[in-house]
């Protein structure tokens, strides 16, 4: 593109929407980050988000804040349920699970995107390394990029692009390395505390530091005690 057309990035503050971030800029996009405050008990990711949209130089960074802890019963939200540790073969959706969220980012992300004129929204959904969603299946980003193409008065489609669906956490990390990623300034686990250490036991610390492993590069993931 000749000109640095704008484009919406998700952006959590964990591992995959980093390297989403990078991925938007080494498409030659400029980054409108989208950072949401949603009642989640681990909101020291919001920090990480700063310190990621900083790094990889968006043009703008927005963090959005709604109550979706009213609603959601997720353990992510509602204070008195703990998130559990990672379940090996566990076919249940966890208690992390918080409904429609990806539903509710993606309609923020598109009213967004259709002000700035912008044709694609970058989620970072996957569905192999995962806690086992159903808002991170490709049948629901292909839902939505339908509704989004009927669902505003721009004149110009949108894709919804996601281009970690299918790769392992380990490919995301190898490719992140690749594209620059700083991982150390990433925070991923549920139960992080205030300094953002993780826990090392719950899902996404497990999926996380076994990406790392397979990867073949250094986690630099500071958790608690050192685990």
């Amino acid at each position: 593109m000749s000109e640095r057309e704008p484009a919406v990035v998700l952006l959590s503050g964990g591992l995959d929407s980093a390297t989403l971030a990078w991925q938007a800029r080494a498409d030659g996009y400029a980054i409108h980050a989208l950072s949401f405050d949603y009642g989640q008990r681990h909101r020291v990711e919001l920090e990480a988000a700063d310190r990621v949209a900083h790094a990889v130089g968006a043009a703008a960074h927005r963090t959005i804040r709604i109550d979706m802890g009213g609603i959601s019963g997720s353990s992510l939200t509602d204070q008195d349920q703990s998130v559990p540790d990672y379940t090996p073969d566990n076919t249940a959706i966890p208690s992390t699970y918080v409904p429609a969220r990806n539903l509710t980012f993606l309609s923020f992300a598109l009213g967004w995107a259709e002000m700035l004129a912008a044709e694609r929204i970058y989620i970072g959904v996957n569905a192999v390394d995962y806690s086992g969603y159903p808002d991170c299946r490709p049948e629901f980003i292909e839902a939505f990029q339908a509704l989004a193409n009927v669902a505003t008065a721009a004149d110009h489609p949108f894709e919804i692009h996601a281009p970690l669906l299918y790769m392992t956490k380990a490919e995301i990390i190898a490719h992140g390395n690749a594209l620059g990623v700083d991982y150390g300034l990433t925070v991923s686990c549920y139960r992080a505390d205030a300094h953002g250490r993780a826990c090392g036991t719950c899902d996404s610390c497990h999926y996380r530091r076994q990406g790392f492993v397979e990867a073949g590069v250094p986690d630099p993931t500071d958790y608690v005690g050192g685990a």
